[in-house]
């Protein structure tokens, strides 16, 4: 018992001069416990933000994958007969669309000429137009960001695809097709 004794009076003495020697430091022990709970605070606080830039993150990737799928040529998104024409890979099937002159290329003077425009459409893909000025008038004065409305034939390819048979078809065997711009229709 006497041993047990001097042994919890050692501990004591071992305490208060840990104590005596935080005073003497400028260790005050309530402060350092008001910075050990500043200190978990901090850290809590940190965790929070890492937590929510994560999330942030996780919702933008989110974002961004839904506008790559539905805007660019022919997404899940897009329904519409030249969207899932595009999805499927599907070629030869007749379409009817609108969009905005993005850019007007040369024509195609090989064979049969071509006068040729890309169109973006309403769900962000793009088309090019072929339209046969053989056998149908030039679309007249055509410019980048004018709208116009097509109707003919889709053939798949990986940049969006291309709509030709815009015109009538002088043997009368495959549907007539046109391109419609600034009131007026060439076929």
């Amino acid at each position: 018992m006497k041993d047990e004794l001097s042994s919890r009076r050692v501990n004591s003495d071992i305490g208060l001069l840990r104590e005596n020697s935080r005073r003497d430091h400028g260790w005050d022990t309530t402060q350092q416990s008001r910075s050990d709970n500043v200190g978990e605070t901090h850290l809590t606080v940190k965790r929070i933000h890492i937590a929510a830039v994560f999330v942030c993150a996780l919702i933008l990737t989110a974002c961004a994958s839904a506008v790559e799928t539905s805007g660019q040529n022919g997404g899940a998104a897009d329904d519409s007969p030249i969207g899932r024409a595009f999805k499927n890979r599907t070629s030869n099937v007749q379409v009817e669309g609108e969009g905005v002159v993005t850019r007007i290329l040369a024509d195609d003077n090989s064979g049969s000429k071509h006068q040729r425009f890309i169109v973006r459409l309403k769900s962000g893909q793009t088309v090019l137009i072929a339209h046969n000025i053989d056998i149908a008038p030039r679309v007249a004065a055509l410019q980048e960001a004018d709208r116009v409305r097509f109707y003919g034939e889709y053939v798949w390819n990986e940049m969006g695809g291309m709509v030709h048979w815009t015109h009538h078809d002088p043997a009368r065997k495959h549907v007539a097709g046109w391109v419609k711009h600034n009131g007026r229709t060439y076929q």
